[in-house]
């Protein structure tokens, strides 16, 4: 009997790293001459997967925004789960910008994953788990040919492979 292979596809964001990036980048931001006096702030929402960022007018929220990128690729995040938002003007004459966080694979891009291995003809199955993807084959050459090609596709989203059995 043939036993089954399988691998997870999935697209995560460690939070604890996210969490230093910032604190890091806080710090070079009171540090910098072109922030004094501007009361910028980063703020870190994990339950609703955003990041808001407050400063003082348009031109430091997207200074303050590439710091905190340079910081998150400094600590090898997947900088395409970073989607900035638009520079909106809050109270008292400053500016925010909210940054989505995206954890987990979304359903639109699992289902143009699973169309794109599909389309390939590989003796795989692929089936959608919540915001993950399994791939299961009975050859493992299979499932590595399956990973390069996923590797090499522009999805929008980082993507990880774990739980291989």
């Amino acid at each position: 009997m043939a036993s089954e292979f399988s691998f997870d596809v999935v697209s995560k964001v460690d939070y604890n790293v996210v969490d230093e990036a910032i604190a890091i980048a806080m710090k070079e931001i009171i540090n910098r001459y072109d922030f004094k006096d501007s009361k910028s702030e980063i703020n870190f929402d994990k339950k609703a997967n955003s990041i808001m960022l407050l400063s003082s007018d348009d031109y430091k929220v997207k200074a303050l925004f590439d710091v905190l990128l340079n910081k998150l690729s400094k600590r090898n995040l997947p900088l395409k789960n970073f989607k900035g938002e638009k520079v909106n003007s809050a109270l008292g004459g400053t500016a925010k910008m909210e940054v989505k966080v995206q954890q987990g694979i979304p359903q639109d891009k699992a289902k143009e994953i699973v169309k794109a291995v599909k389309e390939q003809k590989f003796k795989a199955n692929v089936s959608i788990q919540s915001d993950t993807l399994r791939v299961t084959s009975k050859s493992k050459d299979e499932l590595q040919t399956i990973m390069g090609m996923l590797r090499g596709g522009d999805y929008g989203i980082t993507l990880q492979f774990e739980n291989f059995r």
